[in-house]
Parts: structure tokens; C-alpha cells; sequence
């Protein structure tokens, strides 16, 4: 009999074709309504998200998360507006027609809601949820775990075939409030919550999580885990070797920056020392 707070998934498999998965991040440009959105046409917009798109698959990686991360700082999910998912379902619906490769949504902060639509509209195949169950106090304010009204959602769009990516013990913010649960415990929570996949993250974007923070992500789940965090050439392979993937951002722009355009050479890199992790032909 399955236990009800350890489930299992395929999802990987499902979405990618193979059991292990290198996704690259598109950081989009602020949109209109965002404070530093400065009057740049969408198409300027939609143009550098398709840059970046074209870069990362160029250079070999399985697919992309979209997210919009020019939209500093960013709102708690009962204050973004319907702009966010209708621009972001036109990247999205781009990107998809472009490359055909498998897309994520991450709507910031925590907004599974809008993601979801976002995904449905242009054709993703899972979103990403940085708070899924419990709370923990976030650069906006307090967040709480959005997983009982976003599967609601889910099943009034009729769109259960996109799949949840949720983090574990999420990057910027602090876990005072639930710091009498230990990692886990909190793991093994987005499971019961019905996640499809587990996220490992860091402290902030750009920081990577620590191999002992992985193997103890990893202990608590049987769902299939990734990394979301300070992934690089240095550490790709040991992180391969006890996940089912990575999603990779910073270490793939142009300095090492998060807001700069991807490089192709950090790519190239990054693919190189990756490949052999993959057990790929």
C-alpha cells in the first residue's frame, strides 16, 4: 500500500524523455506595471526572452523555466496583476513555437494561480512553486503554502497534466516560523500535498545548496529531486550523480549575473562538464 505522505512520480520522465534533466532559466525583462519596467516596447521584451530561449537549447540543455524576474520587487500572489499571465502566456506561447522543448512556469512571488493559466495558454508543461505547503517569512512578507487553492484551480482549468515542481526549504527567506520541523518533515509534506517533483535550493539565487543539504532533501522522498540553486561547472557532476536534474541561471550569464543575457561559451562549459553525468549515448 502507498504511504499517503511519500508519493511517487514519474514526472521527469514523463516531460523530458530521460531520468535526469538540465533546464536553463529565462529571466524576463520587467513587464508593464512593474516598477522598473522603463517604457521598453514588448516587443524589445519578447525579443530578448527569445535570445536567451534560442542560446539555451542551442547549446543542449532539455528545457526552460520562465519566470518573471524583472518585476523587482515582487508582489505577494493576491497582488499581481493580470498583465503578469498575459504577457508572460505570449513569452511563453513564443518560446514554446520556437523551440518545442518542454517549458516551466515560475510566476514571482509565489503565485501558482496565475502560473498555472500561464502554462495552460502557452503550452508548459509544469510550473514551479516556491512555497507549496507551510509558510516561511519571504523577501515580500509572510507566504503561505499555496497547494489546496492551486490543485482546485488545476482541476477547474481540466489541465491535470501540468505537473508541480515545489521547492524544499526555499531560498530568500527565513523558516523561524516552522524551525520545529526539520527539513524532512517539511519534504515529505510536499508530497502529501500531491508535488510532483522536489526542488533543492540554496540561500539566494545564485547560491548553491550543499551536498549534505541535497542527500538530506533526498532521504526524505521518493519523488524525483532537482537542484534550483548555484548550480555550476564545479559541482554539476556530484549534483547529478544524487538528483534527477538541475535548474541552472546565474553561472550560464554573462558574468556570472543573473540580469545579464546568457553566454554561449558558459554554456558550452556548463553542457561539457554536464554531459558525462547524464549516462546519455
Amino acid at each position: 500500500m502507498q504511504k499517503i505522505s511519500s508519493g511517487t512520480s514519474s514526472a521527469i520522465r514523463e516531460i523530458f524523455q530521460s531520468d535526469k534533466a538540465l533546464l536553463g532559466m529565462i529571466h524576463c525583462p520587467p513587464f508593464p506595471g512593474a516598477p522598473r519596467y522603463r517604457g521598453a516596447s514588448l516587443e524589445s521584451i519578447y525579443d530578448a526572452c527569445m535570445r536567451d530561449a534560442d542560446v539555451l537549447i542551442g547549446g543542449g540543455l532539455d528545457g526552460l523555466v520562465i519566470e518573471n524576474h524583472g518585476d523587482i520587487p515582487f508582489s505577494k500572489p493576491e497582488d499581481i496583476g493580470h498583465e503578469t499571465a498575459a504577457f508572460m502566456s505570449v513569452v511563453t506561447d513564443r518560446i514554446k513555437r520556437a523551440t518545442g522543448v518542454p517549458l516551466g512556469i515560475n510566476v514571482l512571488a509565489n503565485a501558482p494561480i496565475p502560473a498555472l493559466a500561464i502554462a495552460l495558454a502557452g503550452g508548459a508543461s509544469f510550473i514551479r512553486v516556491n512555497q507549496w505547503a507551510n509558510a516561511y517569512v519571504a523577501n515580500e512578507g509572510f507566504m503561505e503554502g499555496r497547494a489546496g487553492e492551486a490543485l482546485r484551480y488545476r482541476s477547474l482549468l481540466r489541465a491535470e497534466h501540468i505537473k508541480v515542481f515545489a521547492d524544499s526549504h526555499v531560498k530568500h527567506g527565513a523558516h523561524a516560523i516552522t524551525a520545529d520541523r526539520t527539513i524532512p518533515e517539511q519534504t515529505r509534506d510536499l508530497a502529501f500535498f500531491d508535488a510532483d517533483v522536489v526542488i533543492a535550493t540554496g540561500q539566494r539565487t545564485g547560491n548553491a545548496a550543499t551536498i549534505e543539504e541535497i542527500d538530506e532533501v533526498r532521504s526524505a522522498t521518493d519523488l524525483p529531486l532537482m537542484v534550483g540553486s548555484g548550480v555550476n561547472t564545479d559541482n554539476i557532476v556530484d549534483i547529478l550523480a544524487r538528483t534527477n536534474g538541475v535548474i541552472v541561471a546565474s553561472s550560464l550569464k554573462v558574468g556570472g549575473v543573473w540580469w545579464n543575457p546568457v553566454d554561449p561559451q558558459r554554456v558550452k562549459a556548463f553542457m561539457d562538464a554536464a554531459r558525462p553525468a547524464l549516462g546519455r549515448d
